[in-house]
């Protein structure tokens, strides 16, 4: 690095040590040969053995029910076998994603679990040529060398479809957030193809980020339109709680006599006597403990013939949804 950067030794080294003098021009350069060499500061690299036993946890979002529930399902299963736990919060785009995941190759992370968001592939790279291990939770794309986890949401769509028709829902929604995450397009993906599979007209609603008020402000737009839906498959139960109020204390409709609803994920909140949701429960104990034994057999990892492991969803059936027609 010090042959490239056109440096001393000293002057690498000091660059790399906090409070070290150094001049702007030698940092710029050294950074700037660290950057083309692929060298990262490994800062716990005289205290580790062989492994460093640390698992990194990328997330963003991690206050919402559903991923505060995984979360915590995945660092208790993984402090239970011994594992450190480092997590790491962040945005979810590509790039504060990408700043979060070079940093886990400071501290010579053995795996990198990412929760939400999408890292590059080329990232990705660096970090499997680094020696880590990469797990990529609800994401359907594949990306060579990691292994994917994740809930089968097809089965979700075409249920949730299902449920709508079989009440006799004639003008059928669907709601997303603007996030645009790969989960919540899987949901809307699957959703429109099991529609067209059956002849069916879908309208859909974006609405600002994952939030129950989106879910609130959602509903006020779309009941103001002179055909506004009679069923709605929200892809996360946020927004559908926040629907449903805004659809009830705004315009006065019964649920479900007057809007079906059906949500994803089953939080907590879902099932209060207030909702009864009906909605569809990722089994987020089993996908944590299938990543735990996955990091125990780390020579099964980045197989190019493992499949992805995907989770069916569980449905939760409450009072969201008629049985028959009106």
């Amino acid at each position: 690095m010090a042959e490239r950067a056109g440096v001393s030794r000293s002057a690498v080294s000091r660059t790399f040590t906090d409070g070290a003098s150094v001049s702007e021009e030698t940092r710029k350069k050294v950074l700037e040969a660290a950057e083309a060499l692929g060298y990262h500061v490994n800062h716990l690299a005289r205290q580790l053995r062989e492994r460093s036993n640390i698992v990194c946890l990328i997330v963003s979002d991690v206050t919402t029910p559903v991923r505060a529930a995984l979360l915590d399902s995945l660092t208790r299963r993984l402090q239970a076998a011994g594992k450190i736990t480092v997590v790491l919060n962040t945005e979810s785009d590509e790039a504060s994603v990408g700043r979060a995941l070079k940093l886990t190759l400071h501290y010579r992370a053995d795996a990198t679990v990412v929760l939400s968001g999408t890292p590059s592939s080329s990232l990705v790279q660096t970090a499997l040529a680094n020696g880590q291990q990469v797990i990529l939770i609800n994401r359907d794309d594949r990306l060579d060398g990691c292994e994917n986890v994740g809930v089968d949401n097809a089965i979700a769509a075409r249920e949730a479809l299902f449920l709508l028709r079989r009440a006799g829902c004639e003008r059928i929604g669907l709601l997303t957030s603007a996030a645009s995450t790969p989960s919540l397009i899987a949901r809307e993906r699957h959703f429109f193809d099991a529609a067209e599979r059956e002849g069916l007209s879908i309208s859909l609603w974006k609405e600002g980020p994952t939030t129950y008020r989106s879910g609130y402000d959602a509903a006020l737009k779309m009941f103001a339109r002179s055909q506004a839906p009679d069923g709605v498959f929200c892809v996360t139960d946020l927004l559908a709680l926040g629907f449903m109020d805004a659809a009830r204390h705004a315009f006065g409709l019964r649920i479900p006599q007057d809007l079906c609803l059906v949500g994803f994920d089953n939080i907590e909140e879902a099932g209060w006597q207030s909702y009864q949701l009906t909605t569809f429960e990722q089994p987020l104990d089993r996908m944590a403990r299938h990543v735990v034994d996955l990091l125990s057999l780390p020579e099964a990892l980045g197989s190019s013939d493992r499949a992805a492991a995907v989770f069916e969803p569980v449905p939760i059936w409450r009072q969201s949804v008629r049985s028959h027609p009106a």
